[in-house]
């Protein structure tokens, strides 16, 4: 037998639960031919599979469009059978059946349509062999969603922005800028008189004209367009002509925004030119975003002074907690006192704030250069940062008040230092290595003393006349002859309780014990005293327990000391007259990734909305500031603030007639007061979008998803079952499915017909029809009720039970249920034949009028789907169990997929969506754990195979799960992946050849790069296969919550 059938136990049970799997799967029942192909695959379930199923599918024949269907009314079935049975009844009567069939939840007639098309459109095509890096196009499966609410921009949320391959840099900064009004109506407004446009010679003025009117447009968009994201390509070209560097495929935030300054800068004094020739304070970009500081200073002796500008101000971060430790450093260096001037040897500077641009940029210095590595390392240690930040204390203007507050910040800090050395000489005191606090080493002595010998214990114990205690603490023999000053002791108490009880003398007033009982045994094995007089022990006691007290209140007023001095030192500068130039926290650039690779994203603070918004690429979602710490603030991740924006109170927050209504009316006026070219250049797009919309119908609806195999193929494939008196024209795919679902139910139909016996013999074969056809419908009804378990689905037994759990239209049942009477596989028997061809004559009887067969196929495709969704989750849950995350993964993905197309119809059209997200995650979490183990064992096989891994399914499974509506769980899951990759990063073991290796996958890991690579599709099943689906799905759901290897029975 083969490797997997020995594993299994050769041709027991276990191997029946393959070729059971294989039958499900393959739709082949012939268990000698499976067993044969498990065989050649060496006993590997997928190749097995992969074998019987990879000759090409025939192509998918155009089924003819179903008669225009109009509106029928009242049950069609009941026109066709016998009066009691034509409205199909519930339990017990037909009024049962009318409530159940009206208790669907109202739609209005948008919904209905809406429900329609979605289910009507088919899903996106893709290749499923296809192994090579593909380009997304648009809509993608795996990229942009199919669904048209992916894609369209709701209401007036803020737009994304798409990546183009490592341009997360320039999303960042642009949607950050954007979001402030007057930097974006100075850029919407911009405009140049014609004299001036062609007066303009020079390569640099042309092209910074070109960049300004491609920002326009992009900034147009980003108002008025109807996308849910926008593309920057056109701007981007323009840069990276300027940035174009094989080194470089990412570019620095502050580099690209020193950049971009400085070109709308110069694009703006042209038009300041026109009327000011050369006067750059007239600037727009220089009012908004540049400002002056003073620098003052004394160079060997020398004192100097000079006022410069700033665009962006640069601080340090390491060494520094917070950021106004930050600016502190950044605006005093060296001593600058009145002694350094006449000591040439020193050196100092003083910055002083002159003037304050409304909009003020700190760029945080989070990288330096190794100089053992020759390479820049990211400093990922932690900074803080407030919402409000007050600028006062570093404005020239209050240089007489700070200078004071730093002289007494500096004397309380020298006080500080003076205080927690005189403590460390309590709390570490003594002469060698090992250093304890001087209280509990008085404590060890006072209990050294106070205990007894042995033999005196053991004879007061007898006694029980010893006037002192029996217990005592290990004293400081004890604790020196251990090492690293370690005790071994036998009693579980805590130390702080032992200190507590062991702190009085049983001698003085208070008459607090000094020592808590302790068991004659323990006394024993601890040093005593040889001998020790009662006035010994008294002065002893006495003299050791007063000074303890006296230095423990020395400790005590240290500590108290040392609190007041923080408190006035954290309080310093909260003096009111310091709090009058308010900063708001507007943007936070982040970064996530090391030096040479990663990832941007921004955090922007929506005034309007009152909240913070996360802008990364394409996504813009809803934030809070506890998740702008965890991802900014640094020290536990790969990630930290790289940018940080802040704005003052002269910045406007919103358009200027803030108290006139909602956002959406403010964006509004924004657009109508565009150029008429900016308002036709948006129209043009909406318009095209429209185009594209339809466009995308057209290509989808020519289109037979290869995810779901194509119900005209199946046909052809079960043609030989059908018969003669199937219809090859009409209707085909609707007959095909609703036919299959039929036979999955034969014999339960089969058992229904054995029931009507006696009203066969006594009232004929129509008679028999209604009661089979009443009383199959009371079970399926009753089932229908039942309260789910997650060990049974209801569901799975009969598409009935589907559909009238999903409140299906009457018509839609009635026939569904009269086509299982209808199935000719019934054929066994007179009674059989007799009621399959009165079914039968009955369908015939129903026309167009009667049933919507356009959405009677709509619902047994769906069912279908349910099936197939199923069957993709029960196979990678089996998958996983048996550690096989690879294809498991596969399986999961695609249910993931398939199921959300189910799941926006209702709630019970599908599946569990976090069952199969938590595996999905589960095992693409093993599957990262797998990869990066490979990876780093350095062998170039292993390596190869940990890096295919990532690219064919790691990579595309995370650019799925990240998507608009991403959980927390899927979002942690990722992010312990991308920190995983991002850990191995300049590590000492790793040689120069795997780095490079490292660093060309990172930017695809953290960016989410538009080259992605498409999962491979799993092999085509037949969910209408008869095979009891019910049994699996109850072995798989126990397992799973065994934690055992599955094993279907």
């Amino acid at each position: 037998m083969t490797a997997e059938l020995r594993a299994r136990g050769g041709g027991g049970e276990d191997c029946q639960v393959l070729l059971n799997q294989m039958k499900e799967i393959t739709g082949i029942q012939d268990s000698a031919f499976l067993l044969a192909a498990l065989k050649a695959a060496d006993g590997d379930l997928m190749e097995a599979v992969t074998f019987l199923t990879e000759d090409p599918a025939p192509e998918p024949v155009q089924s003819p469009a179903a008669a225009e269907p109009s509106a029928w009314e009242g049950s069609v079935v009941g026109k066709q059978l016998p009066q009691d049975v034509g409205a199909a009844p519930a339990p017990h009567n037909q009024d049962s059946l009318r409530a159940a069939n009206t208790v669907r939840p109202l739609e209005s007639p948008k919904a209905s349509a809406a429900e329609r098309d979605a289910a009507e459109r088919p899903q996106d095509a893709h290749s499923a062999e296809n192994k090579n890096r593909s380009k997304r196009k648009r809509c993608e499966v795996w990229g942009e969603s199919p669904k048209q609410s992916d894609w369209r921009r709701a209401g007036d949320w803020p737009v994304g922005m798409k990546n183009i391959g490592n341009t997360c840099w320039f999303s960042a900064v642009i949607q950050s800028l954007f979001q402030l009004p007057d930097f974006r109506r100075l850029v919407l407004g911009y405009s140049l008189p014609q004299n001036v446009l062609e007066s303009c010679r020079s390569h640099t003025g042309k092209r910074n004209i070109a960049f300004m009117q491609e920002l326009q447009c992009l900034f147009a968009l980003m108002l008025g367009t109807w996308r849910k994201f926008v593309d920057p390509s056109a701007a981007l070209e323009l840069l990276r002509d300027v940035f174009r560097s094989a080194e470089q495929p990412q570019q620095d935030v502050s580099e690209f925004t020193h950049k971009l300054l400085d070109w709308l800068e110069d694009a703006f004094q042209l038009t300041v030119n026109v009327t000011s020739l050369g006067d750059k304070s007239e600037n727009p970009m220089v009012q908004l975003f540049y400002g002056t500081f003073l620098t003052e200073g004394v160079h060997e002796g020398n004192t100097f002074s000079k006022i410069e500008t700033f665009g962006q101000y640069p601080l340090q971060v390491n060494g520094y907690r917070n950021l106004n430790e930050c600016l502190e450093g950044a605006m005093v260096e060296g001593e600058m006192d009145e002694a350094t001037a006449s000591q040439s040897v020193k050196y100092g500077q003083e910055r002083w704030f002159t003037k304050l641009p409304p909009v003020l940029t700190f760029e945080l210095s989070r990288f330096e250069f190794n100089q053992s590595l020759g390479q820049p390392e990211k400093i990922h240690t932690k900074l803080e940062f407030p919402q409000t930040m007050y600028m006062d204390r570093y404005l020239y203007c209050n240089k007489d008040l700070i200078q004071m507050k730093r002289e007494e910040m500096k004397r309380l800090k020298e006080k500080m230092v003076t205080l927690q050395q005189k403590l460390e000489r309590y709390m570490e005191y003594g002469s060698g290595p090992a250093r304890f606090p001087l209280p509990d080493m008085l404590q060890y002595v006072l209990e050294f003393i106070a205990t007894k010998p042995a033999g005196a214990v053991c004879s007061a114990q007898s006694s029980q006349t010893t006037p002192l205690h029996s217990q005592a603490k290990p004293n400081v023999l004890d604790v020196l002859s251990q090492p690293d000053g370690i005790q071994e002791r036998t009693d579980a108490r805590t130390e702080d309780e032992a200190f507590f009880v062991a702190n009085s003398s049983p001698q003085q007033s208070s008459g607090v014990d000094l020592q808590p009982p302790v068991s004659p045994a323990e006394l024993s094995e601890r040093p005593a005293p040889h001998v020790v007089s009662r006035e010994e022990l008294n002065l002893v006691q006495t003299c050791l327990q007063r000074w303890r007290n006296e230095i423990e209140q020395d400790v005590q007023d240290l500590k108290e000391s040392i609190a007041r001095i923080n408190l006035s030192i954290e309080q310093m500068y909260c003096d009111p007259l310091l709090q009058q130039v308010p900063y708001r926290l507007h943007a936070v650039l982040v970064h996530e990734g090391q030096a040479n690779a990663g990832h941007y994203w921004a955090f922007i603070y929506d005034q309007p909305r009152k909240r913070w918004l996360k802008y990364n690429d394409i996504s813009v979602t809803e934030s809070s500031w506890e998740e702008l710490e965890r991802e900014s603030f640094g020290g536990l991740r790969n990630a930290s603030a790289y940018c940080l924006m802040y704005i003052s109170d002269q910045v406007s927050p919103v358009g200027a007639d803030e108290d006139e209504g909602p956002e959406a009316r403010q964006l509004q006026k924004e657009v109508e007061a565009l150029s008429p070219e900016l308002r036709h250049y948006i129209q043009e797009d909406n318009w095209r979008l429209e185009q594209e919309a339809e466009e995308w119908d057209e290509e989808q609806s020519c289109k037979i998803p290869q995810m779901e195999p194509s119900p005209t193929s199946e046909l052809q494939d079960l043609s030989s079952e059908s018969g003669p008196e199937q219809s090859p024209v009409c209707e085909p795919s609707v007959h095909s499915l609703s036919s299959e679902h039929a036979r999955i139910a034969k014999e339960q139909t089969a058992k229904a017909i054995a029931n009507t016996a006696d009203a066969y013999e006594k009232n004929g074969v129509e008679a028999a029809l209604c009661e089979a056809f009443h009383e199959e419908y009371s079970r399926l009804y009753l089932l229908s009720k039942e309260t789910p378990t997650p060990q049974n689905d209801a569901r799975l037994q009969h598409v009935l039970i589907y559909f009238l759990q999903n409140n299906a239209p009457q018509q839609v049942v009635e026939r569904t249920l009269l086509e299982q009477f209808a199935d000719k596989n019934l054929s066994y028997d007179e009674r059989s034949i007799s009621i399959m061809k009165v079914a039968r004559a009955k369908l015939s009887e129903i026309g167009p009028d009667d049933v919507d067969m356009e959405e009677y196929k709509r619902w047994h495709e769906d069912y279908s789907l349910f099936r197939k969704v199923s069957i993709y989750l029960l196979t990678g849950l089996e998958l996983y169990q048996n550690r096989k995350y690879q294809e498991s993964l596969t399986y999961l993905v695609y249910a993931y997929q398939s199921n959300t197309k189910l799941l926006l119809k209702g709630t019970n059209r599908g599946v569990s969506e976090s069952l199969i997200a938590l595996y999905r995650r589960k095992c693409l979490l093993k599957l990262n754990e797998v990869a990066a183990s490979l990876f780093v064992s350095c062998e170039e096989a292993h390596v190869s195979e940990g890096v295919s891994i990532l690219n064919e399914l790691i990579i595309p499974c995370m650019h799925l799960m990240n998507n608009f509506e991403i959980s927390k769980e899927d979002l942690d899951a990722i992010e312990v992946m991308r920190n995983r990759w991002c850990s191995y990063l300049g590590r000492e073991d790793m040689d120069a050849k795997l780095q490079m290796k490292l660093g060309e996958l990172l930017p695809r890991l953290l960016d989410g790069s538009t080259e992605v690579i498409v999962l491979k599709e799993p092999p085509k099943i037949r969910p209408n296969s008869p095979y009891d689906l019910c049994s699996r799905f109850a072995a798989v759901m126990e397992s799973i919550h065994g934690a055992s290897a599955v094993a279907v029975q």
